[in-house]
C-alpha cells in the first residue's frame, strides 16, 4: 500500500475531536510531500537538525511536533517555527522552552509527559511529580510556554489489557489535572498517547493526538 491509502487508512478510524500527527522521524522529505498533498498538516520529528532541515525545505504550513526527548541546549533550534512540544519531562525543561520563545517572541503549547510504562527508557514525571509541580505555580510565570495537556507512552508489550490500563490510567490523571489546575484554561485539552501499535487502545481511552509513523510510512530503516 502507498503511504497515501496507509494515511487515509489511519484517518478513517479518527474519531471527531482526535487528530494524527505523522510521525515522520527518519523518513526523507519525499515520504512527507506523498502525506502532505494527501491533505495530512501535522508532522511529528524527534531530532532536532532533522526537523529543522525538513522545515526550511518543505511547505510553511506544515505544523512541526516535536515528541522526542529535547536537550535544553537544542530549545533555541526550533522555537522560531515549532508547533508544540510533546515531551516536557522536567520543570527546568519548560524554563528552557519559556526563556528561549520569550528571545523569539513566541508563546509555545507545550505538553507534560508522563511516566506511566513499566520501563526503564522512557522519560517524564511521576504523577506525584507532576503534581507537586504544578502546586508550586511558578510556572503560571513562565508567560511564554502554554501547557496544553498531557503526553504518555504505554509500555511496549503485547498486553492490550496493560496497554489499556495504562492508557485509563493517564486518562484519569488528565481529568484530574484539568479539575485542579487548569479548570478556567480552554487550552488544556490534549492528551497525546497512542502509537501505531497501540492507538486504538488510546483513542478509546480519551487520547486527542495519536503519533502513527510506521503504519504510515512503512518500517523506519535507522
Amino acid at each position: 500500500m502507498s503511504i497515501k491509502s496507509n494515511l487515509l487508512d489511519v484517518l478513517s478510524q479518527l474519531p471527531a475531536g482526535v487528530r494524527l500527527v505523522a510521525v515522520s522521524k527518519f523518513n526523507p522529505k519525499e515520504s512527507i510531500v506523498e502525506a502532505y498533498e494527501a491533505g495530512q498538516r501535522i508532522f511529528g520529528e524527534s531530532k532536532v537538525q532533522e526537523m529543522t532541515e525538513k522545515y526550511e525545505s518543505l511547505p510553511k504550513d506544515i505544523e512541526w511536533h516535536f515528541i522526542g526527548h529535547l536537550q535544553t541546549n537544542k530549545i533555541k533550534y526550533i522555537v522560531p517555527y515549532v508547533s508544540m512540544i510533546h515531551a516536557i519531562d522536567s520543570y527546568k525543561l519548560l524554563c528552557e522552552v519559556n526563556k528561549q520563545a520569550e528571545k523569539a517572541g513566541r508563546v509555545i503549547p507545550c505538553l507534560l509527559q508522563i511516566y506511566i510504562a513499566q520501563e526503564d527508557t522512557k522519560f517524564g514525571f511521576s504523577f506525584d511529580e507532576c503534581k507537586e509541580m504544578l502546586a508550586l505555580k511558578e510556572w503560571k510565570e513562565l508567560t511564554h510556554v502554554s501547557i496544553h495537556g498531557l503526553m504518555g507512552m504505554a509500555t511496549n508489550t503485547n498486553s492490550t489489557k496493560q496497554i489499556e490500563s495504562e492508557f485509563c490510567s493517564l486518562n484519569g490523571f488528565f481529568n484530574e489535572i484539568k479539575q485542579t489546575f487548569f479548570a478556567q484554561d480552554q487550552n488544556f485539552k490534549e492528551l497525546s498517547m497512542g502509537m501505531s501499535h497501540d492507538y486504538p487502545q488510546a483513542i478509546a481511552s480519551g487520547s486527542t493526538l495519536i503519533r502513527v509513523g510506521s503504519k504510515i510510512f512503512g518500517e523506519r530503516i535507522y
